[in-house]
């Protein structure tokens, strides 16, 4: 297999988590581009191009959480690209679960298409009172 280079790797990243064009190869959506990507929690593995309700959690008053497709949502540097706030669940109510992934889509809701995902460092039990989150730079989505 032939490795991307480096400012390709970049470029890709760019183009999907920044909207930022890529100059004579790619452009960002003229007339409906997405503004957000959308977080999902996981019970299982989702898949890589699965649903992102493929084994999504529904603990009580779970819903996806919007980060901005830009800048200011992602930073993007050497091969990778990280959410760059602080990005926070609703508090779970009364019935929690176990959760073991974290996938990156594009929808609010419904099927949506997996971007990224992957296995959380470990698994984490959700219960009434536990709001996750992940601190600024705790998600990476990497280009090789």
């Amino acid at each position: 297999a032939m490795p991307k280079s480096t400012t390709t790797c970049n470029n890709v990243l760019k183009l999907i988590f920044n909207a930022t064009a890529w100059a004579n190869m790619a452009d960002n959506a003229a007339t409906s581009p997405y503004t957000n990507l959308y977080l999902s929690l996981h019970t299982a593995d989702p898949g890589v191009g699965n649903a992102q309700t493929t084994n999504e959690t529904a603990y009580t008053n779970y819903v996806r959480i919007a980060i901005a497709r830009s800048g200011a949502g992602w930073t993007v540097a050497t091969n990778t690209a990280t959410n760059a706030a602080l990005a926070q669940f609703a508090q779970c109510g009364v019935t929690g679960a176990t959760i073991t992934h974290v996938a990156i889509g594009t929808a609010s809701s419904g099927a949506g298409n997996v971007l990224y995902a992957g296995a959380l460092n470990s698994s984490l039990a959700v219960a009434n009172g536990i709001q996750p989150q992940f601190a600024a730079s705790a998600l990476v989505a990497t280009e090789t």
